[in-house]
């Protein structure tokens, strides 16, 4: 019973002794892996490329902006920060500074669109973001606002947006129901209304569904009385809107 209980305990503690070596091992070889970013801040991107090598690390310079106190092309940001320890392959992400602002912001209000890209890429700028919106007093396709303003200054990003006008916004109407009028009736008053009359079907008799007009069958006229609509009465359209009709 002894040599059994000793068997027994020796097994255990040689399953603990080896548990404890697998973790200390896993440990080691997790921890073995890890790396401490370096501080690059101040370094142009190639010394930075080449301080984060040996740690097998990779740089990406993904922004550039203007700065009064970094020297042009010199990195003033980083991300993570100096001391973090990631695993080796990690990605550090910088910002790199184009200098003091020396470029005056061009205005590019009440141009065309297109004009205003040109502009942009001309004077070393990048388009930023392009918003549109539909303005009573702006013509489309004219550039309504602009940020940075013309001849901004202290600006940190070398990108500029622009608001584009899409001109005014259409008219809205409430679509009437046309359903028991004559064809011809119902055309000159959608036509009187800024709409216009889209696709015209014969009535499937007996099916409900739309059948297209054959060329030697008999075809809508003038006196044909409209029995379906799309859109349907009641909606929410805009001027030039297509009116789809189905008549017998």
């Amino acid at each position: 019973m002894r040599r059994l209980f000793r068997v027994v305990l020796l097994t255990l503690v040689l399953m603990t002794v080896a548990l404890i070596s697998a973790l200390t091992a896993m440990q080691f070889a997790i921890h073995g892996r890890e790396v401490a970013i370096p501080k690059l801040v101040g370094m142009p991107p190639l010394d930075a490329e080449r301080a984060v090598a040996p740690s097998g690390l990779q740089l990406a310079v993904e922004r550039q902006f203007y700065s009064p106190d970094v020297p042009e092309g010199r990195i003033m940001t980083q991300l993570p920060q100096p001391g973090t320890k990631v695993r080796r392959g990690w990605t550090v992400r910088v910002a790199q500074s184009l200098g003091p602002q020396r470029v005056a912001i061009p205005d590019l209000t009440n141009g065309s669109e297109r004009a205003a890209e040109l502009n942009i890429r001309r004077r070393g700028f990048a388009v930023g973001f392009v918003a549109q919106a539909n303005l009573p007093d702006r013509p489309q396709n004219l550039v309504a606002a602009q940020n940075p303003s013309a001849n901004a200054s202290g600006v940190s990003a070398p990108k500029i947006d622009l608001l584009v006008s899409l001109g005014p916004e259409p008219a809205a109407y409430v679509m009437p129901n046309l359903t028991g009028q004559p064809l011809g009736s119902a055309t000159l008053a959608l036509q009187d209304a800024g709409m216009r009359v889209g696709k015209v079907s014969m009535h499937a008799a007996g099916s409900g569904e739309l059948q297209a007009v054959p060329s030697s069958a008999s075809e809508p006229n003038a006196a044909s009385m409209i029995v379906e609509q799309a859109p349907a009465p009641g909606q929410k359209i805009v001027a030039g809107t297509a009116v789809n009709l189905e008549v017998r």
